[in-house]
């Protein structure tokens, strides 16, 4: 994990600056980065009126973002200080919801090892690499809301 990356993250003032600048959506969503290493993600979207739908619930696509940045956090951390410039591309998504989401919902993302072993290995070989990361959704009482699998796809730039 690249150190500067990581003290980008811990900064609430530089990763919303991150935010507002690389991804507006989220920000003004509140999808925020409650717990970050080297393994794992945590991160959370509330229920307010940016981030709802006409059925008072938090709008799939704000459940959505949260749960591709738990990912894509991990993902990001490894690129940040690679020896090699590489690219990385949501290939795919899969989602299944369980429950309302009418309170915050908080990612987590435990798959960092995998996600860091994938991306050397698209250094190592040169070849395009993809992984499958899973991020579950849960309300602040520990209730299921969603399950989303993510598919990255990582290669070198030429």
């Amino acid at each position: 994990m690249s150190s500067s990356f990581d003290k980008l993250v811990q900064s609430p003032l530089k990763f919303r600056l991150f935010l507002l600048m690389k991804l507006p959506s989220a920000y003004f969503s509140g999808v925020r980065v409650r717990e970050f290493s080297s393994s794992k993600a945590v991160v959370s979207v509330p229920f307010k009126w940016f981030s709802q739908n006409p059925f008072r619930s938090t709008y799939f696509a704000c459940l959505a973002m949260a749960a591709e940045m738990s990912t894509g956090i991990l993902a990001l951390s490894n690129i940040y200080g690679a020896s090699k410039s590489v690219s990385m591309l949501v290939t795919k998504l899969e989602a299944e919801y369980y429950k309302k989401a009418d309170t915050i919902t908080l990612f987590t993302c435990e798959d960092g090892d995998a996600i860091r072993n994938c991306i050397q290995q698209a250094i190592d070989t040169g070849e395009a690499t993809q992984i499958r990361a899973k991020a579950i959704g849960k309300n602040n009482e520990g209730e299921l809301i969603a399950e989303f699998n993510i598919t990255w796809s990582f290669r070198l730039r030429k």
